[in-house]
């Protein structure tokens, strides 16, 4: 602290071993830095429709070394979808979360996850 009041200037610190560190490296703030400005990649549902109107598929994944179950895409309200994602967390006793328009599920639970899907109205396409 005694160093910087001997006339180093508020950008420069001296370290341990007498070198000056800039604390000020790189771009400025001024440098005409622009914010991306790219769109989503996924839209979100500006209209819901009703469970029986869904057509959901699976798809699984693999994150970090572990599977990871989605089911899409709803067309629900971000309330009612996560009302519907909790009931399934609960009966199903894993992890998941919502992430445009899919659910997200920890492990492979497309076996268990269909009926319980079914028995609240949703459908599937052909095949999944």
């Amino acid at each position: 602290m005694e160093r910087l009041k001997l006339g180093f200037s508020t950008s420069e610190k001296i370290m341990s071993r007498g070198k000056k560190l800039d604390l000020f490296i790189g771009a400025d703030i001024d440098d005409g830095w622009a914010e991306v400005q790219s769109e989503r990649k996924s839209t979100i549902a500006d209209e819901e429709i009703a469970p029986s109107k869904h057509f959901l598929h699976f798809a699984k994944e693999k994150r970090r070394g572990k599977t990871v179950t989605l089911v899409g895409e709803f067309f629900l309200s971000k309330t009612d979808a996560n009302k519907t994602l909790k009931l399934l967390k609960k009966k199903l006793g894993c992890g998941g979360s919502f992430k445009d328009g899919y659910m997200e599920f920890q492990g492979e639970l497309k076996e268990k996850l269909r009926p319980l899907l079914v028995s609240e109205g949703f459908r599937f396409k052909n095949g999944h």
